[in-house]
């Protein structure tokens, strides 16, 4: 059984573009915190903020400026998200076992709200929107196990990580407020249609990639006897 101890031993992996900004911004933002605010309250907003997220694309349907919404929100999900942990170190409230599983849980169900709003837009076609979610939910599912089999938790893949994800997507949500198409070698698509096809394959890629080199690894480090 993985004991709290062993758990606190993993490797928190970070190497994204805004790692090194993004950890001195959320030190200072740890410090400052209110005493009353605690690292599950956090939690609770950038789960709250996801689902608001998807919902806000929902309502696209009949308002395009509910993208404005949807910014937001994802500004609030990362301030949630990336600042629970943060808190709890900062405090030596450390929950690790706890922290990593509510947080992933988190993850996994705001992702699917977030995806069935964009399904239900007129911004994405619903199979792109499948496709995303599947992909994430591969992606996500290798980083879990590396996690527990490896001994470290991966943040990002390369120089991207959820915030730069977070940044691509309010760029798109900009963009498609002024239009939700975009012309591509002469032809009209759906602006989200195209960043989707390019995530939705990157993402499975990177997990095909990863596994590969993961499988690699742990068959070099357990040797048939």
């Amino acid at each position: 059984m993985t004991t709290a101890s062993q758990f606190q031993q993993v490797a928190r992996i970070n190497q994204s573009l805004t790692a090194s900004v993004e950890k001195r911004a959320l030190q200072w933002m740890a410090l400052r915190a209110p005493r009353w605010l605690t690292s599950d309250h956090l939690t609770l907003l950038g789960f709250a903020a996801q689902i608001a997220s998807g919902f806000s694309y929902f309502l696209t349907r009949y308002d395009r400026r509910a993208l404005l919404l949807v910014v937001a929100c994802i500004a609030l999900n990362w301030l949630g998200d990336s600042l629970d942990g943060t808190l709890a170190r900062t405090r030596h409230q450390e929950r690790p076992r706890y922290g990593f599983y509510v947080d992933h849980m988190a993850d996994i169900f705001g992702s699917v709200a977030l995806m069935t709003g964009l399904a239900c837009s007129t911004l994405l076609h619903p199979s792109i929107a499948i496709a995303m979610l599947v992909a994430f939910l591969i992606l996500s599912a290798e980083s879990y196990l590396a996690t527990h089999t490896l001994s470290r938790f991966v943040l990002s893949q390369g120089f991207f990580g959820p915030t730069e994800i977070r940044i691509l997507l309010i760029a798109g949500n900009l963009a498609a407020l002024r239009s939700p198409y975009s012309v591509l070698h002469g032809h009209k698509f759906l602006l989200f249609d195209i960043g989707g096809a390019i995530a939705a394959g990157a993402m499975l890629f990177l997990s095909i990639a990863v596994a590969i080199r993961h499988t690699a690894r742990l068959y070099r480090e357990e040797p048939l006897p």
